[in-house]
């Protein structure tokens, strides 16, 4: 049996075997040697990246399932659980990269016992670990339907709103905590983007860029797993991104306006260049298309419109964490070769799981209609039944 290697496979094999490289020199030479990380610059792309770009990139988890079993917006229903697997894979893969920055990786347990109800990084400690173990039960029920495992079904099933409402706390907790870790660093953070409002700032983008990941994953399933969510759905997401893109322009530009920093964006500079680069990717052109409604009515247009959003909170995030400490610090970082490495690693790690959920587990609404089984008594399938009940 022949064994065919796509370029994709290629680039695969090549990530991961790079990342192990990487991972063995992480842990048996220390940070210092694997990083370009110091004094001066103590988060790189670890955090930057890996936790705050990730943890934003799973946020549709929280909105959508809100959306859904809360406000009980049924049109919804089938976009619930790709947004989740992609929640909980985000967080999981969270867990994973902050392994790699810690210090003393094997300490990461000590803010279960040692607590310090003053710190934001212990809050957000906590949150991160709660709403994975949250995530990890609002996943359940697809692998419980998928083995046809009925009676512990029912039980996540009695408990799914409560569910839903600590996972919609706890990750708002945490997504605007993420801004107030930098909120102690008004010195050092660049204008552009140091704002007393960074809190609010990450929770909007994170609900921006959760309804841009959901279009963004339902377009690539259905090109390479078979799997899609509705066009009519997709639609509705893009009707609420533009919602949600135009409120935080305008706190934006205000909160820049009224701090007397929209000024330096005239300015010539590198991070000027930065900040509209960022500006341009995450509000300017995605608004441009999404106000046209027949770029908001195709499904070509929705996943240009989610890309773009994506990368352009993406450079905010890294601007907020690195490129804005710049010139505090007096220098420049880049990443060395083996945090890219590891960084990839985790993201080609992502997508293998994200396509073996897709392949093996009822993910998508056709996929489910054929595992799914049925309640006694009921010509309703499971999965109905239970958002049905979950409505009541």
């Amino acid at each position: 049996m022949k064994i065919k290697f796509s370029f994709w496979k290629l680039l695969f094999l090549f990530l991961m075997a790079t990342g192990l490289w990487a991972t063995i020199i992480r842990y048996s030479e220390g940070l210092g040697a694997s990083t370009h990380l110091n004094d001066q610059f103590p988060w790189g792309i670890w955090i930057g990246f890996d936790v705050l770009c990730g943890v934003m990139l799973a946020a549709g988890g929280f909105t959508l399932t809100a959306a859904v079993h809360i406000f009980n917006i049924r049109q919804m229903h089938s976009i619930v659980r790709p947004t989740v697997l992609t929640a909980f894979l985000g967080y999981l893969l969270v867990c994973v990269a902050l392994m790699y920055d810690l210090g003393k990786p094997y300490n990461i347990w000590h803010p279960l016992i040692m607590r310090n109800p003053h710190s934001v990084m212990f809050e957000v400690a906590y949150c991160v670990m709660l709403y994975t173990a949250v995530l990890a039960l609002e996943f359940s029920p697809i692998v419980l339907e998928r083995f046809h495992l009925r009676k512990p079904l029912r039980v996540i099933r009695a408990i799914l709103i409560p569910l839903v409402i600590c996972g919609v706390i706890l990750s708002t907790l945490h997504q605007s905590s993420l801004g107030s870790l930098y909120l102690i660093t008004p010195e050092k953070l660049y204008p552009l983007w140091y704002s007393p409002l960074l809190p609010v700032f990450f929770f909007l983008s994170a609900i921006a860029v959760g309804l841009a990941m959901t279009i963004f994953e339902s377009t690539m399933s259905a090109k390479y797993f078979s799997g899609q969510l509705e066009l009519a759905i997709l639609q509705e997401l893009g009707r609420v991104l533009v919602v949600v893109l135009a409120v935080y322009g305008v706190l934006r530009f205000e909160d820049l306006f009224d701090r007397g920093a929209l000024e330096l964006s005239l300015q010539p500079g590198y991070e000027t260049y930065l900040f509209w680069l960022e500006i341009l990717l995450s509000l300017i052109l995605p608004l441009i298309l999404l106000l046209q409604r027949k770029v908001r009515t195709s499904a070509g247009g929705l996943y240009l419109s989610s890309v773009l959003v994506v990368l352009g909170f993406i450079a905010n995030r890294m601007n907020v964490s690195i490129t804005g400490f710049e010139r505090s610090a007096g220098s420049h970082y880049f990443p060395k070769w083996t945090e890219l490495s590891v960084t990839g690693a985790i993201i080609a790690g992502g997508f293998a799981l994200f396509g073996l959920a897709v392949k093996y587990l009822p993910i998508f609404p056709q996929e489910r209609r054929m595992v799914e089984p049925q309640i006694e008594g009921s010509a309703e399938p499971l999965t109905a039944a239970v958002l049905n009940h979950a409505g009541d």
